[in-house]
């Protein structure tokens, strides 16, 4: 049986040589751990071969690789930390319109009384006076002028949120109303001083802290903050971010063909990275050509620079030696992760970071939510989402160093594994409602796993891409 059959998906390709051979057994039925003894080869040609020495190389830098890869829980904490380093962006004035999904930079404090003035919680009738009232004949609607004030006895239609007139004793709902032949109003059950009446500043008066700084800018808040009194709020820019997808085998349109694939991440990304509260500014298709790409990253204005691709060190892979040529600092060289390890962090120069993904989509993916999501949500001055757990529907095989994490539905009160999760893959992930988060060693059925929600899940596809 093969590793990938064995691992319901996991392909062997994001794993080296050792750690997928750890995964199956060898001729006695043990499991050989990473770094333990090989097999004795069989005759002279199989020792001394150029390609068995070549393979122990790349096994021992695999294994190197490995050992100084991040941790899963603290690469997401050095990018949250990587994020709050800089210098703080200037809040800036945004108009309603535009402010949804922002977060507040100063108190909502309210600029007048909420209500402005008493007006009418009902459609019925303001009164004077205990009944019956005799009733004019020229109504109050919202929006009119301040109306004469009543007499006892006296009596004047109106509206919801019409302002009350001077005097009143109350409002008379439509449906507890009538009237005689003489054209008197009654009420049909008893009434109370003051009811269905909205005093002025019920809500609030003027000067009111209605929310504090930090709270993001939903529907509601745009309602409160315009009814307040408010064009435009005070806000956290959004992050500004550019997008690189590296590959000469790339197309952007049409089917996959002569050894051509379509970009599957050009437009994934941009949509997932405003989703996360960024701006993403632009998407730039680069060759896989190292000069390009020295470019296109040296001149990028952006707070955040993703790219895709070319983070291993393969001939084409110029990640790296063009961080290395412009002295960034490589925060996260790699992450004890399944699938995306080969993702990194770097901070480019102050107040700029790139993140570069792995070119597999649901690798790419992981190095969404392990780095960019943390850095995107600290520039943004958003709060950490509370951590939840659910128990498993069914067993998760485990990677043996390393997180995994696997696309789920969640279903009741548990998390159900979606097939299709090898990092090439988008089947299980374009299905799912989460991630969960996989502990090295796998997780047997009802066990607990972290759940990371997929934006659009909780938020509604509209609401997120803001």
């Amino acid at each position: 049986m093969t590793p990938h059959g064995a691992r319901q998906g996991l392909d062997a390709e994001d794993l080296d040589v050792e750690e997928a051979l750890a995964l199956v057994k060898d001729g006695n039925g043990a499991t050989r751990p990473p770094g333990g003894p090989r097999p004795a080869q069989r005759g002279p040609a199989a020792s001394s071969s150029a390609s068995a020495r070549a393979a122990d190389e790349g096994h021992r830098a695999a294994e190197e690789h490995r050992h100084c890869a991040t941790a899963w829980p603290e690469a997401r904490t050095i990018a949250a930390r990587a994020a709050r380093s800089g210098a703080r962006p200037a809040p800036v004035s945004v108009g309603l319109g535009d402010a949804l999904g922002l977060v507040l930079a100063a108190p909502l404090t309210a600029l007048t009384d909420l209500p402005s003035f008493d007006t009418s919680a009902m459609d019925g009738w303001a009164v004077a006076g205990p009944g019956p009232w005799h009733v004019r004949e020229e109504g109050v609607l919202a929006g009119s002028s301040a109306p004469a004030p009543l007499a006892d006895g006296e009596a004047v239609r109106i509206a919801t949120g019409a302002r009350i007139p001077l005097d009143t004793t109350a409002v008379l709902r439509s449906e507890h109303g009538r009237t005689d032949d003489g054209g008197r109003l009654h009420p049909t059950r008893e009434m109370q001083h003051g009811q269905d009446i909205r005093p002025r500043g019920q809500e609030c008066r003027s000067g009111d802290q209605l929310l504090l700084a930090g709270a993001v800018v939903t529907p509601a808040v745009l309602g409160l903050a315009a009814a307040a009194g408010y064009d435009t709020v005070t806000a956290v820019p959004r992050p500004r971010v550019e997008v690189l997808v590296l590959g000469d085998e790339l197309l952007t349109e049409g089917r996959p063909h002569d050894g051509l694939i379509r970009d599957a991440l050009g437009p994934m990304l941009p949509p997932w990275l405003r989703s996360l509260g960024a701006e993403v500014i632009a998407v730039r298709r680069l060759r896989d050509d190292a000069k390009a790409l020295l470019k296109a990253i040296t001149s990028s204005g952006a707070d955040l620079i993703v790219t895709t691709g070319g983070t291993a060190s393969g001939p084409v892979d110029h990640v790296h030696p063009t961080l290395r040529r412009i002295d960034a600092e490589l925060l996260v060289d790699g992450v004890k992760v399944r699938p995306g390890h080969p993702m990194l962090l770097a901070r480019v120069k102050e107040g700029q970071h790139l993140v570069g993904l792995p070119g597999n989509p649901l690798a790419a993916v992981s190095g969404l939510l392990t780095l960019a999501e943390p850095l995107l949500r600290t520039l943004a001055a958003r709060g950490a989402p509370e951590p939840y757990t659910l128990p498993l529907r069914e067993s998760v095989h485990g990677h043996p160093h390393d997180t995994r994490l696997i696309p789920v539905v969640l279903r009741g009160d548990h998390a159900v594994p979606l097939h299709y999760n090898g990092p090439a893959m988008l089947r299980g992930i374009a299905a799912a409602d989460a991630l969960v988060v996989v502990p090295p060693g796998g997780a047997r059925a009802g066990q607990e796993a972290e759940v990371l929600d997929l934006p659009w899940t909780t938020a509604g596809i509209g609401a997120c891409f803001t």
